[in-house]
């Protein structure tokens, strides 16, 4: 069933970049989530909370483990979250003895979170390599063509004669602090989540600090007090998602406008008309600049998602469910959309 357009069997081909697919899909979110009860199991055991014993049939379960999607979507209707349900089929193909040692001291917020930030972590690493391969494609565009000169316009209107050079400028700056702004967020965003029930983790005692360290060695991330209803990070991530995405727009409207006035740029490829067989529509422009808009308004929703009541919430938190995902696929579009339209420019600006 096609309930968005990033899900869409057609149009998710506009939209969705493959990277962004293959960590967000529910197989890659659900071995996130067994690798946070691997790991768990394995960091206690070291730490004496929990038999080694214990520790290998978790990891043995966690391995082999089918899930029974049916079971898991009636029991996510019933508590809100896929956790309960997922933890119960774990336990179900432990020994009764050690069946309630999975999960120990946790609580469905760790394990979802965590899961986040370990798909995250290697997502953001690929949008940083695109933002570096498009600021290479604009120097290169500057060498071969940052001479010849173009009409500068302000509010839309022509101004003065400015060099390529100055053009690209104002495309390729923003990028390179763009990848700045990521090196920063990633340091404080990618940390894990362990805090249990109430965020005080009372059942891990006296160890609940030298575990919660090792988890976070063990997953490669950073180590980091609870933050089950502190999400500033998080929506900085959606900040820079929609700040990336907008400079991408910015890019893509002005070549597409250069494309209107047909002499500042060539573009080889573009998109058919099926009314007009001599057009050449400037798709990715134009849907860069449509990602960037939907990334503008996604923002609001996850400004409104660090409205958190108490220790935890349920409404908050299914708020970045239904939002931080799709930022996150409209910003791999666009990264992808960029790097195929700076690759269709065969002349910039006049000699």
């Amino acid at each position: 069933m096609m309930v968005t357009a990033f899900d869409h069997p057609v149009l998710s081909s506009l939209l969705v970049d493959p990277e962004v697919e293959r960590l967000f899909g529910f197989e890659a979110e659900l071995s996130a989530m067994l690798s946070f009860e691997r790991a768990l199991a394995k960091v206690q055991a070291a730490h004496g909370l929990i038999s080694s014993d214990a520790a290998a049939a978790i990891a043995k379960a966690c391995s082999a483990f089918q899930p029974d999607i049916s079971a898991l979507r009636a029991s996510t209707q019933r508590d809100g979250v896929i956790v309960p349900g997922l933890i119960s089929q774990l336990r179900a193909g432990l020994d009764e003895s050690l069946a309630g040692y999975v999960h120990f001291g946790a609580t469905s917020q760790d394990v979802i979170d965590t899961a986040l930030m370990f798909r995250l972590k290697p997502l953001l690493a690929h949008f940083g390599t695109r933002l570096e391969a498009l600021e290479t494609q604009l120097s290169d565009l500057s060498t071969r063509f940052g001479e010849n000169s173009l009409m500068g316009h302000t509010r839309m209107q022509p101004a003065l004669d400015i060099t390529v050079a100055d053009r690209i400028d104002s495309w390729r700056a923003p990028l390179h602090r763009h990848r700045a702004r990521l090196a920063s967020l990633a340091s404080s965003l990618l940390v894990v989540q362990l805090g249990g029930a109430v965020g005080t983790l009372d059942q891990l005692g006296g160890k609940a600090k030298a575990i919660r360290a090792s988890l976070a060695s063990e997953l490669s991330l950073g180590d980091a007090p609870q933050w089950h209803s502190q999400r500033d990070h998080i929506a900085d991530l959606s900040h820079w998602l929609s700040l990336v995405t907008g400079t991408l727009g910015k890019l893509g409207l002005d070549i597409a406008l250069m494309a209107q006035a047909g002499s500042e740029i060539a573009l080889s490829g573009g998109g058919g008309s099926s009314a007009m067989p001599h057009k050449r529509n400037p798709v990715a422009a134009e849907t860069m600049i449509s990602l960037a808009r939907f990334n503008a308004v996604q923002v609001s929703a996850m400004h409104h998602a660090l409205v958190h009541e108490q220790e935890r919430s349920g409404a908050a938190w299914t708020l970045e469910w239904l939002t931080l995902p799709q930022m996150l696929a409209a910003t791999g579009a666009a990264l992808r959309h960029a790097g195929n339209l700076l690759s269709s420019i065969s002349q910039l600006g006049q000699r």
